[in-house]
């Protein structure tokens, strides 16, 4: 009778040892990057002054990506843009990359108001480019999937004029 206690005991414990850890139903996650699924491979700065300090001492725009993990919107973008080679690649050789899911204190970075998703580009002089923008009146920053050129387009412009204006 003991021994019958006692394994139903040790059955009990290695059981609930095997079941005490929580184990998410998609297996082991993956460790969070500060790339938050935009862009695995870039090194991303992180923070808006860690950004603003790379993009001064290696001469390269600062691209924000301003952004929420449960946005539609945002998830749509970030699909898009984490897929295109040529969006990735222009911005590993050509600029600092900082994706914010909060609205920092920079009053410039929020010049038409505080929305999910919007890029804004900051040349190395620590200037809001407010001149490059989507396509939208209402949020001039806001970018959609199907925007994609455009945004390439802008990310040209924004190493052009920061050549011609240095």
């Amino acid at each position: 009778m003991i021994k019958a206690a006692v394994s139903v005991l040790l059955v009990l414990a290695a059981l609930s040892s095997a079941f005490g850890k929580y184990m998410p139903k998609t297996g082991k996650r993956i460790p969070q990057t500060l790339s938050r699924g935009w862009g695995d491979q870039l090194v991303w700065a992180q923070t808006y002054e860690e950004g603003l300090y790379w993009s001064r001492s290696r001469n390269k725009p600062l691209l924000v990506i301003f952004h929420l993990e449960d946005c539609p919107h945002s998830q749509a973008l970030k699909k898009v843009f984490s897929e295109d080679n040529q969006i990735q690649k222009t911005l590993d050789d050509d600029f600092i990359v900082l994706n914010l899911v909060y609205e920092t204190t920079d009053k410039h970075l929020s010049p038409d108001g505080q929305y999910v998703p919007r890029i804004i580009f900051v040349d190395p002089s620590m200037t809001v480019r407010a001149d490059v923008t989507g396509r939208y009146a209402n949020r001039m920053y806001a970018y959609e999937p199907s925007d994609i050129k455009l945004l390439i387009s802008n990310m040209q412009k924004a190493k052009k004029l920061l050549k011609s204006e240095l």
